[in-house]
């Protein structure tokens, strides 16, 4: 009488040895989640740096003249219509890369520190950036003083350095470190899982 194997063919996993234990969905969906935030980090990053250094010194270079040239320049598509819906996306990714990786702890709190500053660029956008963008760019000259409006665009063209700057420039290099572990992690994760799978029963002395 031939011996059946214990797990029968038609159940086990296409590609993966008896004994080696089948991952959870949350361990294999990490590694793409937080594949696909990293990516919406970087070109989050990538489009502040353009903005910072191409973008604002042709704005601002003499208010409130060259704002208005800015917004004649920005007529179809601006900042306004790009970064909103992409930091969204970046608080979604952020959020279901953290809920992934929470058994990962040296990869979690570089998720969750990347996160963290994404949310907190939000807010001061929000707070601080947002009304002086009325200002400058909707209100303007018909409500405020040419010199008003300066001082508003030196305030913002300052602030947008030692804020948003640095905030997305902390959540890039956390995102990336995040990936780099992740990755790592699930490459020695066979090797930590391979030394205790079980013995076929017939193998056993």
């Amino acid at each position: 009488m031939k011996h059946l194997p214990d797990t029968p063919a038609a159940t086990r996993t296409p590609g993966r040895s008896p004994g080696e234990p089948t991952r959870p969905v949350a361990h294999r969906l990490a590694l793409p989640v937080l594949t696909a935030y990293l990516w919406i980090t970087m070109t989050l990053f990538g489009a502040i740096v353009l903005e910072t250094f191409m973008v604002y010194p042709n704005v601002f270079h003499d208010p409130p003249a060259s704002l208005e040239l800015g917004m004649e320049f920005l007529a179809v598509s601006g900042p306004s219509d790009f970064f909103p819906p992409l930091g969204l996306a970046a608080w979604v990714l952020g959020a279901a890369s953290l809920v992934l990786c929470r058994r990962m702890p040296t990869v979690r709190w570089w998720v969750l520190l990347s996160l963290t500053m994404f949310v907190a660029e939000g807010v001061v956008s929000m707070l601080y950036f947002w009304p002086r963008n009325d200002i400058m760019f909707l209100e303007g000259t018909a409500v405020h003083s040419a010199e008003h409006l300066r001082q508003v665009a030196d305030e913002f063209v300052t602030w947008h350095a030692r804020s948003r700057m640095v905030l997305n420039s902390v959540a890039a290099v956390a995102a990336f470190t995040a990936f780099v572990k992740a990755y790592r992690h699930r490459l020695l994760a066979p090797e930590a899982t391979g030394g205790r799978r079980r013995h076929p029963s017939g193998a056993r002395a």
